[in-house]
This record gives C-alpha cells, sequence and structure tokens, in this order.
C-alpha cells in the first residue's frame, strides 16, 4: 500500500514558532509507511475575498491543490485570545469554498499545539474541532496533543525533546494512519 501524506499546517508566522518546530517533529516522528509534509505559504494567502473566487488567487490555489492531494492534515496551532489565529482561520475559510464541494469535505484532520502557557492550546483546538464540524470534515479528537509550557519541551535548536509530548505525537500520527487507511 502506498504511504498515508500528510500535510502539516503550522499556524503561526513566527520564526521560531514551537507550533511549526511541532510540525517539523511530526515529519520526524512519523511513523512507517507515513510521509509528513510542511505547508509553508500561509503568509502568501491574501484575506478571504468572495469577489475573488472567480479568479482565485495563486497561493489559494496552491494551498487547496496541495490540501487535496494529502489523506490528511495536521494542523498545528497556537492559542491567542482563547482561540485559533486568524491566519489560519484565513486559510480556512479559502479552502472551505465552494460549500458543500470544498478540499475539506470529508478530510481527515489532526490538532495539535504548543504555547508557553499551562493549558497547551487546549481552548485553541475546541475552537478548531467545532469549525471542521460545520465543514464536515472528519475530526482525530485522541490522542490530544497540546504541548505546555512549550519553552521547556523544545531545545533551543527548536527540536521536541519531552518524551511525553513525543508519544503523544507519534500515537497522534499512527491514529491518524489508521484511519487514513480504512
Amino acid at each position: 500500500m502506498d504511504d498515508i501524506t500528510v500535510l502539516a499546517i503550522s499556524g503561526s508566522l513566527r520564526t521560531t514558532s514551537y507550533n511549526t518546530a511541532l510540525a517539523r517533529a511530526a515529519r520526524k516522528q512519523a511513523p512507517p509507511g507515513v510521509r509528513v509534509s510542511l505547508y509553508n505559504g500561509l503568509r502568501e494567502i491574501p484575506p478571504f475575498d468572495q469577489d475573488q473566487e472567480e479568479r482565485l488567487p495563486a497561493p489559494v490555489t496552491d494551498l487547496r491543490r496541495r490540501i487535496g492531494e494529502a489523506d490528511a492534515l495536521l494542523l498545528c496551532t497556537p492559542e491567542y485570545n482563547h482561540s485559533y489565529p486568524g491566519v489560519l482561520k484565513n486559510a480556512i475559510d479559502w479552502a472551505s469554498r465552494p460549500p458543500g464541494r470544498s478540499v475539506l469535505n470529508g478530510k481527515l484532520i489532526a490538532i495539535a499545539g504548543a504555547s508557553p502557557g499551562f493549558l497547551g492550546t487546549a481552548r485553541a483546538q475546541v475552537a478548531l474541532r467545532a469549525v471542521f464540524v460545520g465543514l464536515n470534515a472528519e475530526v482525530v479528537t485522541s490522542p490530544e496533543v497540546a504541548v505546555f509550557r512549550a519553552q521547556e519541551r523544545f531545545d533551543q535548536a527548536g527540536n521536541l525533546t519531552d518524551e511525553t509530548s513525543i508519544a503523544l505525537l507519534q500515537q497522534l500520527l499512527t491514529e491518524l494512519s489508521t484511519r487514513a487507511r480504512r
């Protein structure tokens, strides 16, 4: 059987983002038969504008193509103001069109996140799950990967070093793979 392809999207634009580091860790920790690629075009996606739907901006076309080609998505989200960041919501809005026939319809999605706070990104993940219910996506809800006190769980080079977080990430990717193969 072919490898399962997972497109990892970090919801952070920050150069030294813990969530981008978490997406890179997913690529490193992926089980055999799972290939994780990183999406790096979030910064180029323009604000959602229905008037541009007839002639999509190139970054939006690329995002939709990459999502459509992937067997599953892994969203690594920071938490801003008890929710996920606007740049991630903007990308989801573009990808969710046309309603009912978008590349997110039926897409298998896992959510993870890292934060310096004590709750990790638990609230952001709950908010994201609610969005994907309305888009008819299949969200993997367990195990939850909410890396709290991230500054203690990544080294200076951005490598995930916490064994518990690594184990949870591996379990999440295994569950994503299992569901994708069904």
